[in-house]
């Protein structure tokens, strides 16, 4: 029999209900693991949780509430005995603004899902991932954490926030046998696209033509990295950030107009 690369591992992963979060439970699964789905989003959540049968439990998880994140660790522990990976999936943005234009109630907003609720769910799983003989964290960062974007300054606060957050947190946490990484997914085509205006559409269209893999990503080529992070074939990976972007942060400006001739 083929083993699965989470074969005996108990998953929670946030935001699972939709786009990102949904494909990385629904491979967890595949690859054996336990999944804790979780969402603020309940009735897509539980969808999810359906199609994966018994390797799947749903717990309702607002990110910025630590006892929603003690309720959701307790249903790992509750359910499946244990819990081996952190998922730090959740995250919000806003319509492109100009930070002097950006009220503080947004502001206040992003930080608080994007970067307090991703340390949150450090602080709450870290426990049973050491009771558990050690672990995986894995954090949802953005291209947008590693290099700063016009109109997006909240967005990007909050990723560099966790892009920091996962190099500190690994210093930290190592000794207790718990791995944290970073991925940083460029452009990708996720379901928070369809309330993307045209005109910013076009413009994200314009950009990854530019790119040396000159289309969007999928969610899928995201969660395979996840995955990998996640599994036993990275334990000796910790404090890293790896870019899943088409080479958007190459540099695409640096092509010259005779690179084809």
């Amino acid at each position: 029999m083929t083993r699965g690369r989470l074969d005996g591992k108990v998953a929670l992963i946030s935001g699972a209900a939709a786009g990102m979060g949904a494909v990385e439970a629904r491979l967890f699964a595949g690859e054996g693991a336990r999944v804790v789905v979780s969402d603020v989003q309940d009735a897509l959540g539980r969808s999810v949780t359906a199609e994966l049968a018994d390797q799947a439990v749903y717990a309702h998880l607002d990110v910025t509430r630590d006892d929603d994140w003690r309720a959701a660790v307790a249903v790992a522990e509750e359910q499946f005995g244990r819990l081996d990976i952190l998922v730090n999936n959740a995250g919000i943005g806003i319509a492109p603004h100009s930070m002097l234009t950006t009220t503080e109630t947004d502001h206040a907003r992003v930080l608080e899902v994007n970067l307090n609720g991703t340390w949150r769910g450090i602080r709450a799983a870290a426990p049973a991932l050491q009771r558990a003989g050690g672990g995986s964290i894995v954090n949802i960062s953005s291209i947008d954490g590693l290099a700063g974007i016009g109109g997006m300054t909240s967005y990007a606060t909050s990723k560099f926030g966790v892009t920091g957050l996962t190099k500190s947190a690994a210093l930290e946490l190592g000794r207790l046998g718990i791995r944290v990484n970073a991925v940083h997914p460029g452009i990708i085509a996720t379901s928070m696209l369809d309330q993307a205006s045209p005109d910013i559409l076009d413009r994200l269209n314009s950009y990854v033509s530019l790119q040396p893999i000159p289309r969007m990503g999928a969610p899928e080529e995201v969660a395979h990295t996840v995955l990998f992070l996640a599994s036993d074939e990275a334990s000796y990976v910790t404090g890293a950030s790896i870019v899943v972007d088409g080479g958007h942060l190459v540099g695409p400006h640096r092509r010259l107009d005779f690179a084809d001739r």
